[in-house]
Formats: C-alpha cells, sequence, structure tokens
C-alpha cells in the first residue's frame, strides 16, 4: 500500500497523530532537476509551446534551484504513455491533454474539452473561481497526481475530411481521428474512431489509414501540413471548444518540494494558460486566410449534423453518470457553464455581432 492509500484508509492513533500534528514538513534541499515528459512531438506547434513555456517559466522563477527537463513524444517514453510514466515515478511530471487519459477515468475529459461544453474563458471561469481546479486535484490524488492547467487551444476547428459531410449518415465508416469523449459520439454516429498522437497523424492522413481528422486550428494544422493532402476543412467543431492542456506532476515528488517551489509550478502553469491561448488566436486569423489562398475549402457542418452531435453526445455523457466522481464534475461544469454564459453571451456577445456589422 502507497503512502495515499496509508493517509486515505488509516486512522491515526493519538501518539501517531499528536506526533504528526508537531513533525515539521521535510521538504528536498538543493537543486532540483524534474523530467517532463510530452505527448508532444518536440517542436509541435502550440501545444510543445505550452510545455516549453511552463518548463522554462519554471526554471526561471526558481533561479536554477528546480530544473526541468523536457522529453518530447518518444524520446522517454511514447505519447499516451505519459501519465503512466509519471504516475509509476518513471518520469517526474507531463504536459498533455488530460482528455487523452479517458481510459483511466472520464472525468478527466473535462479538464481538456467535451463535446458541447466550455470555451476557454468559460473553463477558466469555472478552474480558477468556481471549483474546477479542486476538483481536478481531487481526481489527480487518485492517480497520485498534482495537476494544474497550463494551457489552452481555443475553440477548435471540425476538421479535415476527404468528403463533404452533408448529413450524419456520411460519418457512417469514417475512419476519422478524433480522443476524449467527442470521439466517442461520432463512434455513435458510425465512424472508426482513432486516437493517434498529434506526430502520427500526418502520416496517417497521407496514407488513407484515416479518411479525416481533427487536429487544433488554422495555425497548428497549417504546420501540420494537412491541406498538403485535403482541401475539405471544417472550421467550427462540436467536439472541443476550448481545449485545456495540463501539467500534472507526481504528487509524492511535488509533496517534496518547498512550498515555493510548489509555488512556481503552480504560477508558471497558469502563465503558460494564458499566453498559449493568446498564441493561438493570435495565429489563427492569418492562417486561414493563407489555408484559403491555397485552395482550402472552408465549411460549415449542417444543421441537422450538429443536432446528431449533440444527441450522441448526450448519450455519451449519461453512460458515465454511474461515476459519482464524473457526476459531481459534469454538475459542476454545467453550473459554472450556465452562470458564466448568461452575461457573456449578452455582453461580449452582443458587442462581437454589433461591431462585426458595423466593422465589416
Amino acid at each position: 500500500m502507497d503512502r495515499r492509500s496509508f493517509l486515505r484508509t488509516s486512522a491515526l492513533g493519538g501518539t501517531a497523530a499528536a506526533a504528526s500534528t508537531l513533525a515539521a514538513p521535510a521538504y528536498a534541499t538543493g537543486n532540483r532537476t524534474l523530467t517532463m515528459v510530452t505527448a508532444w512531438g518536440r517542436g509541435l506547434a502550440g501545444v510543445f509551446d505550452a510545455a516549453e513555456r511552463a518548463a522554462n517559466s519554471i526554471n526561471a522563477m526558481s533561479d536554477g534551484s528546480l530544473t526541468v527537463e523536457i522529453k518530447a513524444a518518444g524520446e522517454l517514453v511514447g505519447a499516451l504513455e505519459v501519465f503512466d510514466a509519471v504516475t509509476s515515478g518513471q518520469a517526474d511530471m507531463y504536459h498533455a491533454a488530460d482528455y487523452y487519459f479517458v481510459g483511466q477515468h472520464p472525468a478527466y475529459a473535462y479538464f481538456t474539452a467535451v463535446p458541447f461544453g466550455m470555451t476557454a474563458q468559460e473553463l477558466s471561469n469555472w478552474y480558477y473561481h468556481a471549483g474546477g481546479m479542486e476538483l481536478h486535484d481531487e481526481l489527480g490524488e487518485i492517480f497520485g497526481l498534482k495537476s494544474f492547467l497550463a494551457g489552452n487551444t481555443g475553440a477548435q476547428a471540425g476538421g479535415w475530411f476527404n468528403k463533404e459531410i452533408q448529413t450524419a449518415e456520411d460519418f457512417q465508416g469514417l475512419k476519422f481521428r478524433m480522443p476524449g469523449l467527442g470521439g466517442q459520439a461520432l463512434s455513435k454516429l458510425g465512424a472508426s474512431v482513432q486516437n493517434l498522437p498529434g506526430s502520427e497523424v500526418y502520416q496517417a492522413l497521407a496514407s488513407g489509414a484515416i479518411d479525416g481528422t481533427e487536429w487544433i486550428g488554422p495555425w497548428a494544422d497549417e504546420k501540420a501540413g494537412f491541406q498538403e493532402i485535403t482541401k475539405t476543412y471544417y472550421t467550427a467543431g462540436f467536439h472541443e471548444p476550448g481545449a485545456g492542456l495540463s501539467l500534472a506532476t507526481n504528487r509524492d515528488v511535488f509533496d517534496e518540494l518547498s512550498p515555493a517551489h510548489q509555488k512556481i509550478i503552480e504560477i508558471a502553469s497558469a502563465e503558460a494558460n494564458q499566453w498559449n491561448l493568446a498564441q493561438f488566436l493570435a495565429n489563427n486569423g492569418e492562417a486561414l486566410v493563407r489555408l484559403q489562398a491555397g485552395g482550402v475549402k472552408t465549411l460549415e457542418f449542417p444543421d441537422a449534423v450538429w443536432d446528431s452531435m449533440a444527441t450522441a453526445t448526450g448519450e455519451v455523457l449519461d453512460q458515465y453518470m454511474d461515476d459519482e466522481l464524473f457526476a459531481k464534475v459534469r454538475a459542476s461544469v454545467e453550473s459554472s457553464m450556465s452562470a458564466s454564459s448568461g452575461w457573456l453571451t449578452k455582453s461580449e456577445g452582443a458587442y462581437r455581432a454589433q461591431r462585426d456589422r458595423i466593422m465589416g
């Protein structure tokens, strides 16, 4: 039984309890190097940048007393093996999209994105001011992790297809790359869904191993080169309206760090979260213009397809409601989203509609 399990399931005797309250925490002293494994290929636009930003900030703010060494996907472990590497102690921390790990627990999806879920701003509202961070911590405690949001892609595109999607039936038999609960929803529409690491997607699409893929948005997608393979691009997706990225540290390692070092990791993650969102949004507009100039046809799904996606999403979410923590996280998210949405729609939403009408 590990230390966390013992503390959760054991009652301390009076002497032990008294000793534990009197004993000062034991923190590691001297310089410390932490190994960060990532779900991203080295240089993968935006997502690897977020991991680098967080690592560099930790190194700088600690004045070298805490050093993070980044291992890109495949350099120590595979892209989708980072969770197990950190929980087992093979590595100290990971940077990834937590919805890759819904197999460990479906509630992890909410800390990246769920279909018809939160925008980037709504995710931040929930995470920092409506209990999201505490729920991330509660979930991480099960697996021996201390996690923080550390990046956001903003609203993601619907993806690249080898044909136009005119009805929900067009998903039947379509081999499509989409992780998380969005992928499970597409499966209910008949798609054959693949969960491929980002660095493997181009080759899979080029070879015909998949018929289509979502990735992120115009800038990252252009960098990945998908426009070289197909020209059919859906610019609004149902699956990731504001996808968060996470930095998770092995909890034993985190607990050994001084309070100052712990706070540095927390603040570096939060700064990377905001910086990365701005990075994506600052680059997407010009990238979209370039894609269109290069012959990419930008489309939107018909309303009937959106409706089918929504029905499938409801079925996917409902199938996990027997899990107490999933239900708790879902209720928290939907409550916060409802509270945020009204004002955002009436203020920023109304302003943007009028601005675009007037300014063009």
